[in-house]
């Protein structure tokens, strides 16, 4: 089996992303390997067609990913105050195509990521950034749906 040194934990803050965070964490444990945790700010400048300036709606992303960055030392601090090996990142993007591009220019050995669990039209509407994930990226990826646990 192959060891698994770099873990990857994309993030969006949700209730879903505070319940999964446990396994990550863990596995990073386990396996002695770096955490990295990637908060993506969605870009939304494609909106561009509803006549607001594209100036506008970059500001507006620009300043999600600098709240993005407030939750990100927050959460940090609460969580890995006793695992110092972690990195973070935000950048902003579209979620499920920054989070591949992300693992592969890192080297990511695995992403565990977190699973909404919506069906019909909400999984048409929502999309699915794991479903993303599990098709295009190049290594593992472990998808948990925390509201389908037994505990």
């Amino acid at each position: 089996m192959k060891a698994f040194k770099q873990i990857l934990f994309p993030i969006d803050f949700s209730e879903c992303s505070e319940k999964v965070f446990p396994f990550a964490l863990e596995m990073a444990q386990k396996f002695d390997a770096k955490l990295h945790i990637l908060f993506v700010a969605r870009d939304i400048s494609y909106l561009t067609m509803l006549a607001i300036p594209r100036d506008r709606l970059m500001n507006t992303s620009t300043e999600i990913a600098s709240a993005g960055e407030n939750q990100m030392k927050a959460f940090c601090d609460k969580q890995l105050s006793g695992f110092p090996n972690h990195e973070t990142k935000v950048v902003i993007g579209d979620p499920a195509e920054e989070i591949v591009k992300f693992a592969d220019e890192q080297g990511i050995d695995m992403i565990v990521m977190g699973t909404h669990g919506r069906k019909g039209l909400d999984r048409t509407l929502m999309g699915s950034v794991a479903d993303h994930a599990i098709k295009n990226a190049a290594m593992p990826v472990l998808t948990i749906n925390p509201y389908r646990l037994k505990v």
